[in-house]
This record gives C-alpha cells, structure tokens and sequence, in this order.
C-alpha cells in the first residue's frame, strides 16, 4: 500500500471498531517482552560500565602556564 502508492484491493474493512482479543494478547505480550529485554539491557549496560571502569583511575588536572 505505501510501498507501491496504490491502495489495498479488499472487501472488508481493516479499522473495525471491535476490540480483537488476539491482537490484545499479542500487544501484552509484546510489552512483557519489551520490559523483559530492557531489563536485561540494563544489566549488560552496568556489567560494560563497571567492566570499562574498574582500571580507571582519577587523572591530575593539568593547567596552562601563562606567560
């Protein structure tokens, strides 16, 4: 339909107003799996920053002499 500029050639109409009981399942689901994921990236996210900063070190600060 948007790939090709034309519209859908079907009878019936695909915005009906009727909740679809799969549909809901397939969103929930969906959102549990999102939540799921975001939360084992998070855990990745701390493992990579404490991995990254555990041979770092404070670092002096330098200045410019003026002259």
């Amino acid at each position: 339909m948007a790939n090709y500029g034309r519209k859908l050639k079907i009878e019936i109409d695909i915005r009906r107003k009727g909740k679809v009981e799969k549909a809901a399942e397939f969103v929930e689901r969906m959102r549990k799996v999102q939540e799921e994921a975001g939360a084992i990236l998070r855990k990745a996210q701390e493992e990579m920053k404490w991995q990254a900063n555990k041979e770092r070190r404070e670092v002096e600060m330098w200045k410019k002499k003026i002259e």
